[in-house]
């Protein structure tokens, strides 16, 4: 039994936390949270679990094997360093943390402790991703000639997720909350990726978020990654990740949804299978037995730290 702890219970943590209660082979043992009307509507839904204020409370429960860490990024770097240090397995939100620097300590900590450090990036686990990364490398498109972003939001932050740490330019963002998301993806399918121009939009209150932004970026044999974005638009939330190839382009559009075209073919949605997805809560159990597990460690997650820092700065 997978005995875990959460530390942050907003949006994001809250929808995992309803992913671990799906599984038997996990257990809610603690879940942590400073504001306490939050604490109170959980305690009616669940009745045995500890409930906190103080993260550190939480941590000296030694019947908790795995945290899984879900505050803003601002806080990743001292809490989780405070996890690591008590030989507890460690799942973080994404990005790992506010600073390359910052990421690389954590990781350097995590490995030196021996534990489990996984990052939630949910879409390696899902089959469209799969499926997106075999008609790349399988020849399906051909040679690759580039790769294009695109985020268009309708507001940022979104309706659901209004906050002022996420609207803010120290912590928030759309480059910090979605860009590595497809860091990683691409990082995964094509190696890592250098950038060699970025230029984000901020608005003049220095407090504000970034309101758009185009950067290059280049994979080592030099294929070029284009991303731009741009927030307070009158469409719909869209959201594309395109590939061109010589012989066809594939696109994922909306996390979910695949569409494949030829030379000689308009552009065809991809069926893509629901079933026997890998699925995170597994793979950590399979970790946390010493078995072989898909994750994304805290290795992966620098080397997304990284190019985060340059799209933001450069």
């Amino acid at each position: 039994m997978l005995r875990i702890g959460i530390i942050g219970i907003g949006a994001i943590g809250e929808r995992l936390l309803n992913t671990f209660l799906q599984h038997e082979e996990v257990e809610i043992a603690g879940l942590c949270d400073q504001n306490q009307e939050r604490l109170n509507t959980l305690k009616s839904q669940l009745p045995d679990v500890s409930l906190y204020t103080d993260y550190q409370e939480l941590l000296k429960d030694d019947k908790i094997t795995l945290i899984y860490l879900a505050v803003p990024p601002k806080y990743h770097h001292q809490i989780a360093l405070d996890i690591i240090s008590t030989g507890k397995h460690l799942l973080c939100e994404k990005p790992l943390a506010n600073s390359l620097a910052e990421a690389e300590e954590m990781a350097n900590a995590a490995k030196n402790a021996g534990i489990v450090h996984a990052i939630n990036f949910p879409m390696v686990y899902s089959n469209v991703f799969h499926l997106y990364n075999e008609k790349i490398q399988n020849g399906s498109i051909g040679e690759l000639k580039k790769v294009e972003v695109n985020f268009q939001f309708t507001e940022w932050p979104r309706h659901w997720q209004q906050n002022d740490w996420i609207a803010g330019r120290e912590q928030g963002g759309f480059i910090r909350e979605v860009a590595p998301h497809y860091i990683q993806m691409l990082q995964y399918i094509l190696g890592d990726l250098h950038v060699t121009a970025s230029f984000p939009d901020y608005p003049e209150d220095p407090a504000k978020c970034e309101t758009g932004f185009i950067s290059r970026l280049e994979t080592a044999n030099g294929i070029p990654v284009l991303f731009s974005g741009i927030s307070g638009i009158g469409q719909k939330e869209h959201l594309s990740c395109k590939v061109y190839g010589e012989k066809g382009t594939i696109d994922l559009v909306n996390w979910s949804i695949l569409s494949e075209s030829k030379k000689d073919t308009n552009s065809e949605v991809l069926e893509v299978s629901r079933e026997k997805e890998y699925d995170l809560v597994y793979e950590l159990i399979k970790s946390t037995k010493g078995e072989i597990s898909l994750l994304v460690d805290f290795d992966e997650g620098v080397k997304v730290q990284s190019v985060l820092e340059d799209l933001l700065h450069q």
